[in-house]
């Protein structure tokens, strides 16, 4: 291959990225010429391996033209995390992780295959057409991680609670309806029913992992709200459980899972980013919306749908003793703010059902109105008569 020096000093290095190995291709953009891409390679799963791959396509570039080369690497976001990503920056490397829902869509009916791939990635390095995922420093990470950890303890209790209770059901043992479960009573009558021996001990065998599971949730809790009260979270998260429905795990989760607010241009922006607005299937003269997209970030949007199912409840204007105090440390313009939030979404709720909406259409958008008075509290958009409004 021969090399020129002019419009040539930047190279888009498409990866394809597995736990076997990274497929990549390189592309060179020229103008009025179609693209061309080479060093087309598998390389074993490691920074190293691309690196070495890299130097190999400099050197042979530095002895042909005697010039040197940028190379722009990129890999669709998956599996693989950060890890490669941060790698790739330590050794000095531009990388960037493509959101794969904003990249064009192969063409039905078409050919798929790693090396393919990888050059459909360089492409869009290439020409723009991607948006990048923002890419957390290592303590948001790692908090992120460790909350997520803490969610998925809870979704295994909550696993363990239907099989406890479809194991009951089974043995003709129910327990009687319109009680609350998995209360003290509950558990009481859980330990003093009288089953046969082997389904005695099944059952106490399922107690004690639900005991376990409710000590370990415990103890995450704690250590989660030692993280809200570090230095770098503290204030953040003081300002948002001034928000009803919003605790320090959903601040801290709300916070560690957006990273940098600044970086959506208004609320609206940020209420897409959590796919809280409702999807369109428009044509012509015919406009339909349809049901909320559910695009970006799932866990940030179910918190804020938990929240706004405590939002909802309650008459409007309440402050309850507990909010009170979660509002003792904040400055009174981020409390009038969030007062002002608590006010008008319990009012839209109740607006909502009395017009004859679904209480799950109300509850999500009542939901998406939170995210958007989140981004202004975040953002300090204190100032504006309703930063609410900014979703419409």
């Amino acid at each position: 291959m021969q090399w020129e020096v002019t419009m040539k000093s930047i190279v888009f290095v498409g990866m394809d990225v597995h736990k076997s190995g990274f497929t990549l291709s390189c592309l060179q953009p020229e103008l009025f010429i179609e693209d061309r891409f080479f060093g087309h390679m598998t390389v074993k799963p490691s920074a190293g391996e691309v690196k070495r791959y890299l130097d190999r396509i400099q050197d042979r570039y530095k002895k042909q033209t005697g010039g040197e080369l940028r190379f722009i690497c990129g890999y669709e976001a998956g599996c693989m995390g950060y890890a490669l990503y941060h790698d790739l920056a330590r050794l000095g490397i531009d990388c960037f992780i493509l959101a794969p829902t904003s990249m064009p869509k192969y063409p039905a009916n078409t050919i798929k295959t790693d090396k393919r791939d990888s050059e459909h990635i360089a492409k869009c390095l290439a020409y723009g057409n991607y948006k990048s995922v923002y890419v957390p420093d290592l303590m948001d990470e790692q908090v992120r991680d460790y909350i997520r950890m803490r969610n998925d303890h809870k979704g295994a209790l909550k696993g363990l609670k239907q099989q406890i209770n479809a194991f009951c059901l089974r043995l003709g043992a129910s327990y009687p309806s319109g009680q609350s479960k998995w209360t003290q009573r509950h558990l009481r009558w859980l330990q003093q029913l009288e089953l046969e021996l082997i389904h005695r001990e099944i059952l106490d065998e399922y107690l004690i992992t639900y005991g376990s599971l409710i000590n370990r949730l415990e103890v995450l809790g704690r250590r989660i709200e030692e993280f809200a009260q570090e230095e770098r979270y503290r204030e953040e998260v003081s300002k948002l459980i001034c928000l009803l429905g919003v605790q320090s795990l959903t601040g801290l989760s709300v916070l560690v899972e957006t990273g940098d607010f600044a970086r959506f241009k208004s609320a609206s922006h940020y209420a897409c980013y959590l796919g809280l607005t409702p999807g369109e299937h428009s044509s012509g003269t015919r406009i339909k919306r349809t049901q909320i997209t559910k695009a970006g970030n799932s866990q940030v949007r179910r918190l804020l749908i938990e929240a706004a199912q405590s939002i909802c409840k309650g008459r409007i204007g309440y402050k309850s003793k507990a909010l009170k105090v979660r509002q003792a440390g904040p400055s009174p313009q981020v409390i009038a703010y969030a007062d002002r939030a608590n006010e008008r979404l319990r009012r839209k709720y109740y607006r909502m059902i009395h017009s004859g909406k679904k209480r799950n259409v109300a509850v999500t958008a009542v939901a998406r109105e939170l995210a958007c008075f989140i981004w202004g509290m975040m953002t300090n958009h204190l100032d504006r008569r309703m930063a609410g409004q900014t979703c419409f």
